[in-house]
């Protein structure tokens, strides 16, 4: 598909390119007199002639006006832009003109486009001298010119039927001589430049330019997509280029940025802008790490273009004033290292083509590239004096951007929700990874408890068990018998025996819960209690709904480890009499309830309190909700684990 988009491309400019050869002929005759008139007269080209000379020479209108009379002077294209390409020298350009309306008029002759500087000379009929009516310079913008306006205007007036001769010069260093003029009177003028910017469509354009960069930064704000970064400095230096054109930037931008903007140049401002296209062509192809040689050379074209520019800002103001040879040669270098970068565009593009993977990956890029490449191909043509050929209003470059940055934006939404959608599955990703490692952590810690209960039962238990069975043996009795102290201290030590080992018992038992399955949670609550009642203070009430059972056997285990952690506070800290244990079972949740009738206690020792720490990590890992309510008449916790989402498999 794209290989016939170009075919059709390289036909199309081939006829472009050799339209100004048909266009261009000249009438039989032309007037050597243009006759002006209210309120327009006709186009200059009728009449004009040019001719050029080095910069070096002096100027001078009368040595201008020998070198006509010596037959020196060329006729201009009929009804054309005066388009003499790369070209380093100044320009003449000579018109007899005569106010044929009955009344004195005031006329002007205006230059649409950038000149370092311009003078119009006149020679009213009957005299012998010329006069130089005006003189200007674009690197001044339009308020601080002698006549504001976006090109540079001369302002002239003839009275009824006087005839003279103008001479308008132009220097214009940067080359590409295209030299858009036209004479109109004053009050034509000015009323064509208040509509200017609604006939040529400027004012949507610059606004769909200006909404597509924003649009981008806000991508760049949710993403970080550095593709959407790119787009935006492509945008912008197109726009910057665009507005220089058609002499916008002089009525917009202030005295510093206008004349910063032209300190960099018009074109090369088209280089920074192919340069970024190489940045979004790269992401958006994916060059980086399916052909990194080919990102290797563009990433060296980008910094070579960026270098140059800014070689050019510093060097071509002192080239234009010492070294007219140097400034051709930084002029001819930007027109290579321009279509270098274009060139790389195409190759980059036949060369993804070629892997059937990415083949529609690169036809959908390079239809975008044709729509800017065709406008641009048009537009540099005119530059280099290739042709004279402007099909749209204001020029095919603009409309080429216009139509690239649709499909391009239409591109990057779709890259928008494949990023989302890669975004989407890699939290889904990480999410089972902290799931699975919460799960890990979990059956380590179960792992864990086991083998530390076991430990308390098996081995510290019966140790304990036997040596208050030996505490009680007659020899210890009779022992003890012998003082009425000693007698004191034993039953003491007996009782913190008989107390140790229970705790130990109890810790045990509350570390290895039944084996949870159906039915066994409640059991297990129930003998968690119980166990704890044998002491009598304090006293453990459990109420279990019976659903609670028919809960899969992680979120009973869960469900366990966090009624025995608030059961245990409750026993070891609040110092109460009563102690209620509650699991209710509802539709979504499990309801897990410990309240007490202890001291209650302050607001920050939860924060500090490695048991209701655990208790409140362990629930927000199950995507729970803890309350605690407390006073100094006790101590209620209430926490609801979802039941619907299952929690990871410990």
């Amino acid at each position: 598909m794209w290989l016939r988009l170009l075919t059709v491309f390289l036909l199309g400019w081939a006829l472009v390119a050799s339209a100004p050869s048909w266009a261009a002929l000249p009438p039989e005759a032309l007037p050597d007199t243009l006759l002006l008139k209210d309120p327009k007269g006709p186009h200059v080209s009728e009449a004009y002639q040019y001719y050029t000379e080095p910069f070096a020479t002096p100027i001078n209108p009368e040595h201008a006006e020998a070198q006509w009379r010596a037959g020196k002077f060329q006729s201009g294209p009929w009804h054309q832009t005066l388009n003499l390409g790369l070209r380093h020298e100044r320009v003449w350009i000579r018109l007899m003109v005569r106010n044929v309306d009955s009344l004195r008029l005031r006329f002007l002759w205006s230059l649409f486009n950038f000149a370092d500087s311009a003078a119009l000379y006149c020679r009213p009929q009957g005299t012998t001298h010329f006069t130089r009516l005006g003189a200007a310079s674009s690197w001044l913008p339009a308020a601080a010119r002698t006549f504001p306006a976006r090109s540079l205007s001369f302002p002239f007036a003839l009275k009824p039927n006087e005839t003279a001769t103008l001479y308008l010069r132009i220097d214009l260093h940067a080359g590409a001589l295209y030299l858009p003029t036209y004479i109109e009177t004053t009050e034509h003028f000015l009323a064509w430049e208040m509509n200017f910017p609604f006939e040529r469509h400027w004012v949507w354009l610059l606004g769909f330019y200006f909404s597509s960069a924003l649009f981008n930064l806000v991508l760049f704000a949710f993403l970080r997509d550095r593709i959407h970064l790119w787009y935006v400095t492509y945008v912008a230096c197109v726009t910057v280029f665009l507005m220089m054109e058609d002499g916008l930037d002089a009525m917009l931008l202030p005295t510093t940025a206008y004349q910063l903007v032209w300190t960099v140049g018009q074109f090369n401002f088209m280089v920074l802008a192919a340069a970024a296209g190489i940045g979004i062509m790269q992401l958006f192809l994916r060059l980086r790490g399916r052909w990194p040689r080919l990102h290797r050379v563009g990433n060296g074209l980008a910094a070579v273009a960026g270098g140059f520019v800014v070689l050019y800002a510093v060097v071509a103001p002192w080239a234009a004033q010492h070294s007219m040879r140097l400034l051709q040669v930084l002029n001819l270098t930007r027109e290579v290292v321009l279509l270098s970068l274009f060139a790389y565009g195409w190759i980059t593009l036949l060369t993804v083509a070629q892997s059937r993977h990415w083949r529609r990956l690169a036809g959908y890029y390079a239809l975008t590239y044709l729509f800017f490449f065709t406008g641009f191909a048009i537009f540099w043509s005119n530059h280099v004096g290739l042709s004279s050929f402007n099909p749209i209003y204001p020029n095919p470059l603009a409309w080429g951007l216009v139509l690239e940055l649709l499909v391009l934006s239409a591109l990057l939404t779709g890259r928008f929700r494949h990023t989302l959608r890669q975004n989407a599955v890699l939290r889904i990703r990480q999410l089972h990874q902290r799931n699975a490692q919460g799960a890990r952590l979990i059956a380590a810690q179960e792992e864990e408890r086991e083998q530390l209960a076991r430990e308390l039962h098996d081995a510290l238990g019966p140790n304990l068990a036997a040596l208050h069975l030996a505490w009680q043996g007659p020899a210890i009795r009779e022992a003890l018998a012998t003082s009425t102290a000693a007698a004191a201290a034993g039953k003491h030590a007996e009782l913190l025996l008989r107390h140790l080992r229970d705790d130990v018992r109890t810790y045990s038992h509350s570390l290895i819960p039944a084996h949870l399955g159906p039915g066994s949670l409640t059991e297990s609550i129930a003998s968690l209690g119980e166990l704890i009642n044998l002491y009598g203070t304090p006293v453990v009430h459990t109420i279990c709904d019976e659903g609670a059972d028919q809960l899969p056997p992680s979120l009973q285990q869960a469900g366990y480890r966090i009624a025995a952690e608030l059961l245990n506070n409750a026993v070891r800290h609040a110092r109460a009499t009563e102690v209620q244990v509650q699991l209710h079972r509802h539709r979504t949740s499990l309801e897990i309830v410990v309240a007490d009738n202890g001291q209650g206690f302050s607001d920050d020792k939860p924060k500090v309190g490695i048991g209701l720490r655990g208790v409140r990590a362990r629930t927000e890992y199950l995507h729970g909700q803890l309350h605690i309510d407390t006073s100094s008449d006790g101590t209620c916790v209430r926490v609801s684990l979802p039941c619907e989402v299952a929690p990871p498999n410990s």
